[in-house]
């Protein structure tokens, strides 16, 4: 048998579990690369554990080079340009080339889209935004702290809702919330929207009985000093501005031809397969139409179920046989509320007419799911 090979690029949730999951089915003739241009890889679910003081940056960081223990080919550097049609990329310079190719570069963050908020606000969607935010905590002992979404699109549905109501605990544990105002301003019409009435009205009712003010469809225009301005001419001071970015595209997909007008990879929402035949994109960098006219969220559960959809079908046809799982569009999420507590959403986000998701409501059991799946990501994966 020649080998064959598969090269994976990003290094995030659907490259790393893609290539674990190519790496136990596939025969050791055949090579599994994984390129990223950090040298580790960070569980993301837990940078606001970071902002709270819960966790510290080295317990949620693993170097990618583990993976090599495993057999998987790990290559350091930037994907410059992709060509599809030969299985290509150019990685700082250097031309890598398969028999397969799959696509998990992620979505990039873009707060310099909103003129003035990096320089006024602070984020948690970074291991280093979230060190930086959790030493201004510390600090913080009274006024108005505001939590915002930047953009109508951004990664994680649940994640600024679950920073204000962390930052709301962290407050109550010091016995400092009676002097700090908590408002969440969102660009969106309401909480996690995309996943149906139920689960918005539940994340909305979380939130509010924190004393947690609530502003839909709230969309930022820029930020000057400690101000926030609205494209609805409205605006609002603020002691803290805590910030969810927008996101974009990442550079190396503009000339590859996989993009469509909105420059995000459209797949086969079943096999992830792009219009190349042998070339599948993963995670955040793809644009998935749901019925009701939003896409699939962008969130490691889908780019987790994807991967392994991919990397078993990919296995099956190096073995000579056809592909036979499909991507059902099932998700779930943990929802934290503070107090060691959080909620839990689980459905189809592929159901008919619309998505089908129902909430649990807050409890220690969910909390304690998402410090296992911690755990389950930095041993199993890594």
């Amino acid at each position: 048998m020649f080998g064959q090979t598969v090269l994976i690029l990003g290094g995030g949730v659907g490259g790393v579990v893609a290539a674990n999951r190519l790496r136990k089915e596939l025969d050791r003739c055949h090579r599994v690369v994984l390129v990223d241009r950090e040298p580790s890889f960070t569980v993301a679910a837990s940078f606001l554990w970071v902002m709270t003081g819960a966790r510290r940056p080295d317990q949620i960081t693993r170097p990618l080079a583990r993976l090599e223990r495993k057999g998987i080919e790990i290559i350091r550097g930037e994907v410059e340009r992709i060509d599809p049609a030969h299985r290509e990329a150019v990685v700082d310079g250097r031309t890598l080339q398969a028999d397969h190719l799959v696509v998990a570069l992620g979505a990039q963050f873009a707060p310099e889209a909103v003129p003035g908020l990096a320089a006024a606000g602070h984020t948690f969607c970074t291991l280093d935004g979230a060190t930086r935010l959790r030493d201004v905590l510390d600090t913080t002992r009274r006024g108005r702290i505001v939590v915002l979404t930047a953009a109508p699109a951004y990664k994680c549905p649940a994640a600024p809702y679950e920073a204000a109501m962390l930052i709301d605990g962290l407050l109550r544990r010091r016995g400092l919330r009676s002097g700090v105002e908590i408002a969440l301003h969102s660009a969106e019409p309401g909480p996690m929207a995309v996943a149906g009435l139920e689960a918005s009205v539940a994340v909305r009712t979380m939130v509010e009985r924190k004393g947690i003010a609530y502003h839909p469809e709230h969309q930022i225009a820029r930020a000057e000093g400690r101000r926030v301005h609205f494209t609805d001419g409205a605006s609002l001071d603020f002691d803290l501005l805590v910030y969810v970015p927008p996101i974009r595209p990442p550079s190396a997909l503009a000339s590859s031809g996989l993009v469509d007008e909105t420059g995000w990879v459209r797949v086969d929402r079943h096999t992830l397969e792009t219009r190349v035949p042998g070339v599948y994109a993963v995670g955040d960098v793809t644009l998935i139409p749901l019925s009701m006219g939003k896409p699939l969220p962008r969130a490691g559960v889908f780019a987790h179920g994807q991967a392994e959809v991919v990397a078993h079908n990919i296995a099956r046809v190096i073995a000579g046989r056809a592909p036979s799982r499909r991507f059902d569009g099932h998700g779930a999420c943990f929802i934290e509320t503070g107090s060691g507590q959080a909620g839990f959403g689980a459905g189809d986000f592929y159901a008919e007419p619309r998505p089908s998701v129902h909430m649990r409501r807050p409890g220690w059991l969910w909390h304690g799911g998402k410090v296992l799946f911690e755990k389950q990501v930095i041993w199993q994966w890594l």
